[in-house]
């Protein structure tokens, strides 16, 4: 593993990558192993993550970044058709985009047709420059804002990354989009609420959602740029009747459990931030004194800054 520098914990410790790469420092490896329990039939793995088969022609990159390597930091995957293969996320690093593409190939024959980014932050999106190989270029479908603001805030820039984004075909920020690839159609589904614009990639038949950061489990959430009220109601909209297959952007493939016991936890701190705006107890001082009730489970939380920025959000809501 690489070690941490100053200057890469300067650069770093704003984003989630930067908190996931301190904590791998903190946290015991039995609590790393119940974090991110396996649920589907694991046909790759590396120290940075493993790839689950969750149904024919649907894999589940499960990021383990706990054990301290950075290269993907968050989830994504791959779906299959006859004709197209689309990735799910650029991932922190393009080695991680690259892993996953060379997955592809293996798997279903073909390198990643085209790629959704769900959202701007870095562990997501600073590496899709990697699904570029010689010949290969995939389409990168993003919004307008996910790509402005990737340009903009990820920084140092990569010319490879900007030239990726730049040519990226823009989803619709407002409607759904669907991606044929062959006997299987994917549906694009713009929202809002962990940051200002986030998309999940759906199939209907296997129930099967990736969630991007909308959802997490058995994780706290950063809220470095959440709005929650939008939050809340986004991640309620992703929830189906039928049994599904949750992919969230962090943790272990989600449950119906799983994903109920997020939203819980969802309003549970809407209530501690509430009740403490409304004591005129500033967000620093109630995140410090805060911990999740023990009826919501294990939760794993990459550093203590998290509570702080979820009431810091809630604050700016409520406005104080």
């Amino acid at each position: 593993m690489k070690p941490i520098t100053r200057r890469a914990f300067l650069a770093t410790s704003s984003s989630c990558a930067g908190h996931l790469a301190l904590a791998a420092f903190a946290t015991p490896a039995l609590r790393r192993l119940q974090w991110t329990p396996v649920r589907g039939q694991v046909v790759a793995a590396e120290p940075f993550g493993r790839l689950e088969q969750v149904a024919e022609g649907v894999w589940a990159l499960i990021s383990t970044p706990l054990s301290g390597d950075r290269t993907t930091l968050s989830n994504g995957g791959l779906i299959a058709g006859r004709n197209g293969v689309l990735a799910i996320e650029g991932f922190n690093q393009p080695e991680g985009a690259r892993w996953l593409a060379e997955r592809s190939k293996v798997l279903t024959g073909r390198w990643p047709t085209h790629v959704v980014v769900t959202h701007y932050h870095a562990d997501h999106a600073n590496g899709v420059q990697g699904y570029l190989a010689g010949t290969e270029h995939p389409v990168v479908h993003s919004t307008a804002e996910t790509r402005d603001l990737v340009i903009a805030r990820n920084l140092p820039a990569v010319a490879e990354r900007t030239a990726a984004l730049h040519d990226a075909q823009l989803l619709s920020p407002t409607d759904l989009t669907t991606l044929d690839l062959g006997g299987r159609r994917v549906t694009v589904r713009p929202a809002a609420g962990h940051t200002p614009s986030d998309v999940s990639v759906e199939i209907a038949d296997p129930s099967i959602m990736f969630c991007g950061d909308l959802v997490w489990n058995a994780m706290f959430p950063n809220y470095v740029d959440a709005m929650p009220t939008v939050l809340a109601r986004s991640a309620r909209a992703l929830r189906r009747e039928k049994g599904t297959h949750y992919v969230p952007g962090h943790g272990a493939l989600a449950t119906e459990a799983d994903f109920d016991r997020y939203l819980a936890m969802l309003d549970e701190v809407e209530h501690a931030a509430r009740e403490a705006h409304a004591k005129g107890i500033d967000a620093a001082t109630a995140g410090a004194a805060y911990a999740l009730p023990t009826s919501l489970g294990e939760w794993t939380l990459f550093n203590k800054v998290f509570f702080e920025r979820a009431f810091g959000a809630w604050y700016k809501e409520l406005g104080g």
